[in-house]
């Protein structure tokens, strides 16, 4: 028998031995490199904990046995009116209207990731959708989306973004009422500036992508553009949307906050991190649990989804772990 032979004599063949090496799936392997980061486990859970307080305000407000968050109680400030701090009956002591800080943050928590996963969620969409158009397609399309986005790239976001507030945050609002003063001011305009960023990643993606030979097969095959975009391409981008959609939400929930703090973002007397932080401003010096309850949640929060995304690029990057 000749050493390139296969022996029969053996018997049929029998599955590996317990101790073999077996395959693993892309998400097997995702969620290994995952977990060995623990900063990103830990920012996962903080996350996943505040989504629950957010939705369950109403019900830990009860619990915690304390007021509402725009009810007013002149019996929780003190005799010459100024707020109080954290006792029994307010955990995070009350503001100059006596109403109850925790309560606050709590409902300001619902705003922020409010605002900030819908206002990604329009972002993405038009970033990917643009991106995905302007790098498989090329020519004049690329140039004239890509000179799109550089022209809003050039305006400073931040007073872009306030002058949009502003001006869509009186009477009617903007687009013939569509646009109305509150919340969906702040979506609108968050999601008007942030596509760019997302558009430019895209679109760097499927420059590359369009010259691989998955695509090329396509082609050869008589496959239309929209089923290679769609059905080739898009799969291929799952990883870096979900890593930059991670990392744009602290962005968002930082922007909100900003115009929120400049007085065109969520209207009072719904509660916001920004708002909040603003009217601690002229009283911080006297009463520091009013600024400070609701900078930690900020900071928190917005450190938490940069952990997170941080983790989760490392984790689907294959290059990154062993």
């Amino acid at each position: 028998m000749s050493t390139g032979a296969v022996d029969l004599s053996r018997g049929p063949l029998t599955a590996p031995e317990p101790g073999a090496i077996a395959a693993r799936s892309p998400l097997e392997l995702f969620w290994r490199r995952l977990k060995q980061d623990k900063v990103a486990l830990a920012a996962g859970v903080f996350i996943l904990l505040l989504v629950l307080a957010a939705v369950l305000a109403p019900l830990l407000v009860k619990l915690i046995g304390t007021t509402g968050p725009n009810d007013q109680n002149a019996n929780a400030l003190d005799s010459f009116g100024t707020p109080t701090g954290p006792s029994a009956d307010h955990i995070f002591g009350v503001d100059t209207l006596g109403r109850d800080v925790f309560a606050r943050v709590l409902y300001g928590a619902r705003v922020s990731l409010q605002v900030a996963i819908v206002a990604t969620a329009i972002s993405v969409f038009i970033g990917v959708i643009t991106g995905m158009i302007a790098g498989y397609y090329r020519g004049w399309t690329d140039t004239g989306l890509s000179r799109l986005v550089d022209v809003l790239l050039a305006f400073p976001i931040l007073l872009l973004g306030i002058g949009l507030a502003s001006a869509c945050s009186f009477g009617n609002g903007c687009a013939g009422g569509l646009i109305k003063p509150g919340l969906s001011v702040v979506i609108f305009v968050i999601a008007f500036v942030n596509w760019t960023y997302i558009y430019r990643i895209i679109r760097g993606q499927v420059l590359s992508l369009r010259e691989k030979e998955f695509v090329d097969a396509a082609r050869s095959l008589g496959a239309p553009n929209r089923r290679i975009l769609f059905r080739e391409i898009l799969p291929n981008l799952v990883a870096p949307i979900i890593v930059y959609s991670t990392l744009i939400i602290p962005q968002n929930i930082l922007f909100e906050a900003a115009l929120s703090f400049l007085g065109i973002g969520v209207q009072p007397p719904d509660a916001s991190w920004g708002d909040m932080l603003a009217d601690a401003t002229e009283i911080f010096d006297t009463a520091w649990w009013f600024m400070f309850f609701p900078g930690a949640a900020l900071l928190l929060t917005v450190l938490a989804f940069n952990l997170l995304g941080d983790g989760l690029h490392d984790a689907l990057n294959p290059r990154a772990g062993k």
